[in-house]
């Protein structure tokens, strides 16, 4: 079993800060709520800035949120407008979650994991918007839910591996990036291409 050391290394926070970022961007509650449960129960030893989400208050707090995004994500549409909702409160809580892990000590560690943390929460929360927006084409619920049990599996992966094995997440991560960019690219052209077929349908039955 990998032991963690009392403290992070500089490795184990960068790799921490970029998963906190990334993963708020699909399930910020669930990561509020476990990254505090597992410094709570000493699993990992979180860094000072951090130390809040483990105060039993916040656990209460995140782990009734957690509860509720976790059904409200499942529903075919509620789904949606759950994520548009929260497109504010994803991406900067997201790049306060990485400046909490890594601007302890700096300023300008704080800046650059805001900024890296904030980027890496409106990837992942593009991400979500464009796939779940295709999936609620479809008229049966079912791919709603195995995207969201995806995604929490995904959430949880991430805070695993980033605090276990920071360099395969950094791997695992840029991986992710490359495929999330191409996938937003390609449903962004099928929307696109639908909205063109509607609106030459729309004004031919007009013009007839």
């Amino acid at each position: 079993m990998n032991e963690l050391p009392n403290l992070l290394d500089t490795p184990h926070l960068l790799a921490l800060a970029a998963a906190l970022g990334w993963a708020s961007g699909f399930r910020l509650y669930a990561v509020v709520f476990l990254t505090g449960a597992a410094g709570y129960l000493g699993w990992v030893p979180l860094p000072a800035g951090l130390h809040l989400l483990q105060h039993p208050a916040m656990l209460v707090a995140s782990g009734l949120m957690f509860s509720l995004e976790f059904f409200a994500d499942k529903i075919p549409f509620i789904d949606s407008i759950w994520d548009m909702v929260h497109t504010v409160i994803r991406i900067p809580a997201g790049a306060a979650l990485a400046a909490a892990a890594l601007g302890a000590d700096s300023a300008t560690m704080s800046s650059v994991a805001a900024v890296l943390g904030g980027t890496l929460a409106a990837s992942a929360q593009a991400t979500k918007l464009t796939t779940r927006a295709a999936i609620n084409a479809s008229p049966e619920p079912f791919s709603n839910v195995a995207a969201s049990l995806f995604e929490d599996g995904l959430v949880v992966g991430a805070l695993w591996l980033a605090s276990h094995y920071p360099f395969a997440f950094a791997a695992a991560l840029a991986v992710a990036l490359l495929l999330s960019a191409c996938l937003v690219w390609f449903l962004l052209r099928f929307f696109q291409s639908t909205l063109a077929r509607m609106r030459s349908f729309f004004s031919g039955a007009a013009a007839h």
